[in-house]
């Protein structure tokens, strides 16, 4: 793989850069502008380097038709805000745009197309529509990692015909990973929430051979307590998983990697309830556990405190509740305890362990925060992503 940062001519030249600036909008406003900050360093040094910048992204689903509700326009007006430079969103059909179209004007630096999924031949991975994109360039830079597990045109079939790079922040997502997957300091944990066990089973069983504790709590935790003959009352659990679960405790007894769930919880009687702490044999019929409990929570801080790298994803309950939040709140302070006196390497990922990071001001305090959603975690089971498949 080549990478952008190691090009060494790039004043004046043409780079069409995948970015993926799907942000949340309500009422056109940005409610969350993460991705948009992650995208600054890439930027920044192609405005150093001189290049004329041509940014290719998309925003929500409009399944090929042009969706006014769904353009690139508040995206723009917020980068030029960031970085203080004029940005021009160009609304003309992608067909009938040429390469003299753009960047008249001689102080122009970035331009945006209109949002590419606009386009029905985006997500057919279209070989004519790939072909007149890349006309518009001289090179294909993706960082677009969270993208980069779809097999669309401006990710994968472009790269046929540009020189293509890996961006800045696709390097430092992909070397962050490597560190959870295959260039790992031992001990190393993962801290592994959510709803649903049935979805993360393939993560689990590519992850259990090369670490050392498996953590499982939120809903996921409600499973195995199930499983294993315990009380769930009313919590949010899957059915017909006993199978799943079998696999899991077989394969960590195989490879010497131990599960661990909760030994004690926060129930309430409904999400809105406040919290009472019960042991796991306790949990009443018309209980929700929508936390872990303190006995719970010291465990894995002793986990996190024996670990050298820890993966987390997902929250350990219901933490929109503030009285539910305490599971979540307090794994996110102990790796950050270790991180700041430089113990351990820590990675997190999925859109509500960043929201709990977000709520105790937390995101800058690990290693790696990762907003790909979707690639992350098939980057996690294993699975090989197209969009980097085509940087090769």
């Amino acid at each position: 793989m080549k990478y952008i940062k190691d090009y060494v001519d790039l004043n004046q030249k043409r780079v069409l850069l995948r970015l993926d600036l799907n942000v949340p909008l309500k009422n056109g406003i940005i409610t969350d502008q993460t991705r948009i900050d992650k995208i600054l360093p890439v930027i920044n040094f192609l405005i150093k380097k001189k290049s004329k910048i041509i940014i290719i992204s998309h925003i929500g689903r409009p399944e090929g038709k042009i969706n006014k509700n769904l353009s690139l326009k508040p995206i723009c007006e917020n980068l030029e805000k960031k970085i203080n430079k004029k940005v021009t969103l160009i609304k003309k059909n992608v067909f009938e745009l040429k390469k003299n179209d753009l960047f008249n004007d001689t102080m122009e630096q970035i331009i945006f197309l209109e949002n590419i999924r606009f386009y029905e031949e985006e997500e057919k991975n279209d070989i004519d529509f790939s072909k007149h994109l890349s006309e518009l360039g001289d090179l294909f830079v993706n960082d677009a990692f969270s993208c980069s597990h779809r097999v669309h045109a401006s990710v994968c079939k472009i790269t046929e015909f540009l020189p293509s790079f890996a961006g800045l922040q696709l390097e430092t997502e992909i070397n962050a990973l490597k560190k959870v997957t295959t260039e790992i300091k031992k001990p190393i944990t993962f801290i592994i929430g959510g709803s649903k066990i049935s979805s993360k089973i393939g993560i689990i069983k590519n992850l259990i051979p090369r670490f050392d504790n498996i953590v499982i709590v939120g809903g996921m935790a409600n499973n195995i307590l199930n499983y294993k003959g315990y009380p769930t009352g009313k919590s949010l659990r899957e059915h017909d998983c006993k199978t799943i679960i079998d696999d899991i405790f077989k394969f960590s007894k195989i490879h010497s990697c131990p599960i661990f769930f909760p030994e004690d919880v926060r129930v309430g009687k409904n999400l809105e309830d406040s919290s009472k702490i019960k042991n796991i044999k306790n949990v009443a019929n018309d209980d929700c556990i929508l936390d872990i409990g303190p006995k719970t929570i010291n465990k894995i801080k002793k986990i996190i405190e024996s670990s050298e790298t820890v993966l987390w994803n997902g929250p350990a309950g219901y933490f929109e509740n503030p009285n539910f939040a305490n599971g979540s709140y307090e794994i996110a302070r102990e790796i950050i305890k270790k991180n700041k006196k430089n113990l351990i390497y820590s990675v997190a990922g999925g859109g509500d362990t960043i929201a709990v990071l977000n709520q105790v001001n937390a995101v800058q305090d690990f290693n790696f925060v990762s907003t790909a959603g979707g690639a992350f975690l098939e980057y996690l089971e294993g699975k090989e992503l197209p969009g980097i498949k085509a940087l090769y």
